[in-house]
């Protein structure tokens, strides 16, 4: 090799390594208990004396080490600079920011929801810096508000918007990779067991496509988190739903179903005991569910 092709060899060697590493992008779709409503510090009356909060489970000796990495050796909440989170919620001002407490629905550092879990994963797994995108609105139905194109009928506001906020967050961005979908939704449609239960794997899968499509990531990968909820058996109608959930991701290419009932801790233990449809505000439930999402994640995800 001549010594000018050594030289141009050395210094293309030296452009490709210094080249900035693409965002990963992954948006983080549902309704309420995708909004976040897990309390981080409040106590009182209003929150059953702090039972359940994320600051009186790492008081816990028992629980205390899972959420270690929450804090820094200094004693303060730790925000990442490596993973940032963008929520335009309904009627309120943009969220945007690094990750830490504050991405809910209330805009406070009171709560949070499955981002702030799923960030520190995915996070931990990337050289690359993470963007997460929240399209979350309480009290939405698959049926109806996010009823996906090819499902046929009436497209739902919801579906539309949840397009418009990615291709918006995403404007003007050069380097970056759509690396991921996250559906946790299913209450708005559990309670119309008549209608939405029976159409349900069939939207989902259809939303799945039209999301691909409409985002052109064909081969996006798509975690569906099941029904949470404080019906760890449950009943009839619940149950049919979450083998919806299940059998909507068995039947696409690159996604996979990841159970969250589990996670549901007792109402006495938590927050907001009569909050049932919000997992009681339980820290701990959101925390493992954000885990779980994250790590289902990474299952996907090219080696």
């Amino acid at each position: 090799m001549s010594r000018l092709l050594l030289i141009y060899v050395v210094l293309l060697a030296q452009v490709s390594l210094a080249a900035p590493l693409p965002l990963k992008v992954f948006i983080l779709a549902g309704q309420s208990n995708m909004e976040g409503q897990a309390v981080v510090d409040l106590e009182g009356n209003d929150y059953n004396g702090g039972q359940g909060t994320l600051t009186k489970l790492m008081e816990d000796p028992v629980k205390a080490s899972l959420f270690a990495h929450l804090k820094g050796a200094d004693g303060k909440w730790v925000v990442r600079g490596d993973v940032s989170v963008r929520y335009q919620r309904e009627d309120h001002p943009l969220l945007t920011g690094p990750l830490t407490f504050g991405f809910s629905v209330y805009g406070d550092v009171h709560h949070f929801g499955p981002e702030l879990q799923f960030g520190h994963v995915l996070g931990d797994h990337f050289e690359n810096k993470v963007l997460l995108i929240k399209t979350a609105w309480g009290g939405k139905s698959l049926f109806k508000d996010f009823r996906p194109p090819s499902a046929g009928g009436e497209v739902g506001k919801y579906y539309t918007l949840m397009i418009a906020q990615v291709h918006e967050a995403l404007a003007g961005m050069s380097e970056h990779e759509l690396a991921g979908f996250v559906w946790y939704q299913g209450w708005n449609d559990g309670v119309n067991p008549k209608t939405a239960v029976p159409e349900y794997e069939q939207n989902l899968v259809h939303l799945i496509n039209d999301v691909r499509r409409d985002l052109k990531s064909s081969k996006l990968p798509v975690i569906i988190g099941g029904l949470t909820g404080p019906w760890v058996a449950a009943p009839a109608k619940w149950a049919k739903l979450r083998q919806a959930q299940a059998a909507a991701a068995n039947r696409l290419e690159n996604a996979l179903f990841v159970p969250t009932h589990d996670f549901v801790r007792k109402p006495e233990d938590s927050p907001n005991p009569s909050h049932g449809h919000h997992e009681f505000g339980n820290a701990e439930t959101y925390f493992l569910v954000g885990d779980a999402l994250g790590n289902g994640m990474l299952k996907l995800l090219p080696r």
